[in-house]
This record gives C-alpha cells, sequence and structure tokens, in this order.
C-alpha cells in the first residue's frame, strides 16, 4: 500500500518514506491524515510476516535500499521490534533510520511504559488488536489449524491465563468477535481502549525528521 507512486525516479528532498507493517496500515494512514502528513509517503510489507518475524529485519532493509534508489532522504520504519530479537535495530542502526520504539504493536498501542510496568503481568496474557481481531482466523485460527483440530488450543494456548484486547476504536461488532476469541481459547477477557497510544506521537516525529 503506498500513496505515492513507487515508480518515479526522484522524489522531492522534504518528502519521507515510511516503511510499515500491513498490520498496522489502517492506524497509520489515520494518523497521518489526522495531523496533515501529506508529505509521508507509506509504503507497506505484508502483514503475514508477522508469523514470520525472522523476514522482518531482511524485508525491512531491502524495502529502505528500494526507497534510498528512489530518492528518499528520510526514511522511517513503523515497526516495532516485532519478534526480531533487536535484528530490526541491529538494521535501523546500520542504514541510519528510526523505528517506533516498543517491543510489539499492543505495546506501543497502550503505551510502552505501561506496557513494561506491566511486564510480569503480561507474561501469560494474549493480545488483540483491531487488526488481529479482524484477522484472528487467517493469522492464527488456520495458520495453526485450530478451525480443523480444536485440541490445538492447549498445546498452543493452555500457558495463557488471559486475552487482552487493546482497541484503537469503538467498534461493538470488533469488541463482540474479540470476546468470542477469548472464549474460544478459554481465557479470562479483558477490553482496553487505547486509540493510537504511542504510535501518533512516533509519527509524528519521524515527519518532522525528514531532512532540510
Amino acid at each position: 500500500m503506498e500513496n505515492r507512486d513507487a515508480t518515479v525516479d526522484k522524489v522531492p528532498g522534504d518528502r519521507v518514506r515510511l516503511i510499515a507493517c500491513g498490520a498496522i496500515a489502517r492506524e497509520i494512514l489515520a494518523v497521518l491524515a489526522a495531523n496533515g502528513l501529506s508529505h509521508v509517503d507509506v509504503a507497506c510489507l505484508p502483514a503475514l510476516l508477522h508469523n514470520h518475524p525472522q523476514k522482518i529485519a531482511p524485508a525491512v532493509e531491502e524495502a529502505i535500499a528500494k526507497a534510498r534508489g528512489q530518492g528518499y532522504a528520510t526514511i522511517a520504519v513503523a515497526y516495532a521490534d516485532c519478534g526480531t530479537g533487536g535484528l530490526l535495530d541491529a538494521v535501523c542502526e546500520r542504514q541510519g533510520v528510526l523505528r517506533i520504539a516498543g517491543p510489539h504493536c499492543f505495546s506501543f498501542f497502550q503505551g510502552n511504559e505501561r506496557f513494561l510496568a506491566e511486564a510480569d503481568d503480561n507474561m501469560r496474557t494474549f493480545w488483540l488488536t483491531d487488526f488481529f481481531v479482524r484477522q484472528f482466523e487467517a493469522f492464527f485460527a488456520r495458520p495453526y489449524k485450530l478451525d480443523r483440530h480444536p485440541e490445538m488450543r492447549d498445546m498452543l494456548f493452555g500457558h495463557y491465563e488471559r486475552c487482552i484486547y487493546v482497541a484503537q476504536t469503538e467498534d461493538r461488532a470488533l469488541d463482540a468477535k474479540a470476546e468470542a476469541i477469548a472464549e474460544r481459547l478459554k481465557l479470562r477477557y479483558e477490553r482496553r481502549f487505547t486509540g493510537y497510544g504511542d504510535l501518533a506521537p512516533a509519527l509524528r516525529r519521524m515527519a518532522e525528521a525528514r531532512a532540510r
């Protein structure tokens, strides 16, 4: 997903290329629109990389190289660490680009400070965001065969105690679906409305860091 034609040879020096996780594309575009950040061009990598975190850092580095080839002077990364074990940070440091702080999207949505403060309690928590509520079947049920083998639930989710849905929007349909997911997984359910959390200020900082 891009809001600028990626085939251009060169781009104006005041534009920013934002390389983003497809799982937060909707939220990113909403934040950019609400803040009038029309100089930020978004390129989303496949959300399914979430299920293959070892592929995230190489994919981001390839996207950075592509953006540089297109003439972007300022590039930023809209990912948390997302299970890369520091490999994404190594890419960002090597390439001299910023990324969103935090270990996961559900951390920065509710606020990284709160997530870290509750680290011990979070050890047995299964997290949902708006995206993962919508895409639970595609990202969890089918890949882990819960749709065909419900007995896999105990093997995969037996060590969890609760399911926390950090909601970006007020949507009763999503609330009901999230609660149904928790019931399906036999987990205690909790909903927290967070909005965009740390994502909004992070994107504003990245947009303001454009080359001058």
